[in-house]
């Protein structure tokens, strides 16, 4: 158990404000369902922070901070859509940095863009994103920044499920990831809040294992 009086670290900080207003959401008896077809037993919507004054404000310096220790040179904050624009937003405004954010697709009408927001030449741009999953999206955004002649020194997000296909796919895009919290610092913070019987712990560990075939 955790002793209630010791001060929490970052990343079990971030997972229990997260867990105590819903935004991540635990239960392996019915598991959700993901886009994907995935059967999960987590849901994470961390845009619901955003109606939280106090978990807001905490994350917002949280990630300020941690975008100032690993990419002190940034120059400007590209937010990821559509969940990545509020954070984003509030992020640059705390460091007095230019904002700007990246579009899924360029718009299919009038100045047809994907990146919304000015840019230059070489500015060196950090990508804020809410939640990494397998980070194909995240590096999507990477990849139009890229393109328009910006350089990406790395993403910064609230929380990762620490999947190996993300870690793996942004090696291989040499783009640096700091995440405030992650799927292991969750599962500390439940199983010592008594949120999950260890049953459900094991459970929850074999789903991040191997997400795709959990149910099977």
């Amino acid at each position: 158990m955790t002793d209630s009086n010791a001060p929490l670290s970052t990343p079990r900080r971030v997972a229990a404000a997260l867990l105590k207003i819903g935004a991540i959401q635990l239960r392996t008896d019915p598991p959700f369902t993901w886009s994907s077809g995935w059967h999960s037993p987590i849901y994470c919507d961390n845009r619901l922070a955003l109606s939280y004054p106090a978990v807001r404000t905490y994350l917002k310096n949280a990630l300020a901070d941690s975008i100032r220790q690993h990419f002190p040179s940034a120059e400007a904050i590209a937010g990821v859509a559509t969940a990545g624009i509020p954070q984003g937003a509030l992020v640059a405004d705390v460091l007095g940095l230019p904002f700007l954010y990246v579009r899924s697709r360029p718009k299919e009408h009038g100045m047809t863009n994907m990146i919304e927001g000015k840019t230059l030449p070489r500015q060196r741009i950090v990508v804020l994103e809410d939640l990494i999953s397998t980070g194909g999206s995240s590096l999507k955004v990477v990849d139009a920044l890229r393109g328009a002649d910006c350089d990406v020194l790395g993403m910064a997000a609230i929380f990762t499920y620490g999947f190996d296909v993300a870690d793996q796919s942004f090696a291989a895009k040499k783009v640096p990831l700091f995440c405030l919290s992650d799927y292991n610092h969750l599962l500390e913070e439940a199983m010592g809040t008594s949120l999950i019987t260890p049953e459900q712990l094991f459970s929850l560990r074999e789903w991040r294992h191997d997400p795709a075939n959990w149910m099977k």
